[in-house]
């Protein structure tokens, strides 16, 4: 997400300077046109006046047709205020209309109109070229922000992506340090079998091996953080079975007992994909489901179908579920209803589905308890 927001900003950022520099090229050719026009117009003025024998009426006429074309609107009217005639305007060509009153009024606000004494009054604008002109400190502007903005946006997602390095480090520094307690605990748990024991030692040696592996594949988790996810085929049920069945020994039987109850379709359920982060996801998943009937009781049900297109998995309870005013916010990273919640299971948990294995996580909607759906592509 953060490498398609750089690109897009890049995009718009680019997109506008282009834009810039093109509207100023344009606006210089308009400049150099209107100096070939005035210069013509000096021209025919400099002509007149060394060439007295020549009909002045037709300079002057040919002084006004420069004025037309230089694009200024001109709006001559009468002593009573009537337009008379008029150049450069949306009603050329009909002086009585009575918009061009109202035209010549807006002109006066662009500049002082000039009396003709005995004659009536000229009312003219700016040129179609001061107009453009007054864009231009508002695209510098805009551009001028967005520059800083991208600046800013870069520095930012520098120092993030520093942040997420050393934390990536440290996590797999620490998966490193597990490793020799680890060893030894399944040295001692080796020890303790080949002394042998009653079944209930036996029982909860199996447990503490259960227990033993499980902090294995979380040191192994630990490992992966900040490096690119492996690919090779993975079958969604048999991810899910081993998730179901390590928290099935571990939630109460007794007192508000949790069931935790799968469903499996038939049909090819495999992916490629990494088991181990897609383990992890459903780990966090189903214990967000569990951590909401705790105090309760309650059902955890898991079911994976397959199509065509793609593998559809959706875990459900019947717990209290999402309040509607939070539901957008169940993914970000950080937000919990938890008092002792970190609030990343989720936001992990869709950042595993979407970004290392280009699916989807939805909450759907549910008249009790919460649903989430994940879709992998088949």
């Amino acid at each position: 997400m953060r490498q398609r927001l750089t690109v897009g900003l890049a995009i718009v950022v680019a997109l506008l300077l282009g834009s810039y520099v093109w509207y100023m090229n344009r606006v210089v050719s308009r400049l150099r046109q209107e100096a070939e026009r005035e210069g013509r117009m000096y021209a025919s003025v400099y002509r007149a006046i060394r060439d007295t024998a020549a009909d002045q009426n037709a300079a002057l006429f040919d002084l006004a047709e420069h004025i037309r074309n230089s694009g200024v609107p001109v709006v001559i009217t009468d002593v009573r205020g009537n337009p008379t005639s008029s150049a450069n305007t949306p009603y050329d060509g009909a002086p009585d209309d009575p918009k061009l009153r109202a035209f010549a009024a807006g002109l006066d606000l662009e500049n002082e109109p000039v009396i003709l004494p005995e004659f009536g009054v000229l009312h003219f604008g700016h040129t179609p070229l001061v107009k453009e002109l007054r864009v231009v400190p508002i695209v510098q502007a805009t551009t001028l922000a967005l520059i800083l903005l991208a600046a800013v946006y870069a520095f930012r997602t520098r120092a993030n992506a520093d942040r997420e390095r050393v934390w990536a480090g440290m996590a797999r520094e620490s998966a490193h340090q597990l490793g020799t307690p680890l060893s030894s605990l399944t040295g001692w748990i080796e020890l303790l079998r080949e002394r042998g024991g009653d079944a209930m030692t036996d029982r909860a040696l199996d447990h503490m091996e259960g227990d033993l592996e499980r902090l294995e594949r979380v040191a192994h988790r630990f490992e992966r953080i900040g490096r690119p996810p492996h690919r090779e085929s993975v079958d969604i049920t048999l991810i899910i079975e081993r998730v179901a069945s390590y928290f099935r020994a571990r939630v109460p039987s007794l007192a508000h007992s949790v069931l935790i109850d799968t469903h499996f379709t038939e049909g090819a359920t495999t992916i490629e994909g990494d088991p181990v982060l897609l383990e992890w996801a459903f780990e966090s998943l189903l214990k967000n489901a569990i951590d909401a009937l705790a105090g309760r009781g309650g059902k955890v049900q898991i079911s994976v179908q397959h199509t065509p297109e793609a593998v559809r998995v959706v875990v459900a309870d019947d717990g209290p579920g999402v309040a509607r005013e939070l539901r957008r916010r169940i993914f970000d990273a950080g937000f919990t209803t938890k008092q002792s919640g970190w609030g990343l299971g989720l936001a992990l948990t869709r950042r595993i589905v979407t970004e290392a294995h280009r699916g989807t996580i939805v909450l759907l909607p549910t008249d009790r308890g919460a649903s989430f759906q994940i879709t992998f592509p088949a």
